[in-house]
């Protein structure tokens, strides 16, 4: 729980974070406990050798029923910290998390990137991502 202003943080310092988080923490916080309670997620924090957060990802194993009952690992919120960004940390963070999913039973990961991140969307391909589904998202009342 300590390291969640940090992970915060982190979520702000992009454009788009920049106008979505919020500056009250305790929903980060109320969040942060629900996903710690939950086996099946699990919240990342790397830190480099200063012992600062430097990068995050969220990690969810979701079963399923459809492609022969296959587990699938869903990466969200990932950040890395602009200090460490071309140093091969998200390329790390990325294979850590891939092994960690087959070791939970997923066969296959899966992400979502907002469109404006080309950077991004440069990325993960690189890592291996190839962009077959149109995603679709849509607020809540």
């Amino acid at each position: 729980m300590a390291d969640v202003p940090a992970i915060v943080g982190l979520l702000r310092d992009d454009p788009l974070g920049a106008d979505r988080e919020a500056n009250d923490l305790e929903p980060y916080v109320a969040a942060y406990h629900r996903i710690d309670a939950d086996r099946s997620h699990l919240l990342v924090v790397v830190r480099d050798d200063t012992d600062a957060v430097v990068g995050t990802m969220q990690l969810t194993l979701l079963p399923g029923l459809s492609r022969s009952a296959a587990t699938r690992l869903q990466v969200e919120g990932v950040r890395v910290a602009s200090s460490a960004r071309g140093s091969g940390l998200g390329a790390a963070m990325f294979a850590w998390a891939h092994a960690w999913g087959h070791e939970h039973g997923a066969s296959l990961a899966q992400l979502t990137t907002d469109l404006s991140r080309a950077d991004a969307q440069r990325f993960y391909e690189r890592m291996g991502y190839v962009a077959t589904h149109a995603g679709l998202k849509r607020p809540l009342p």
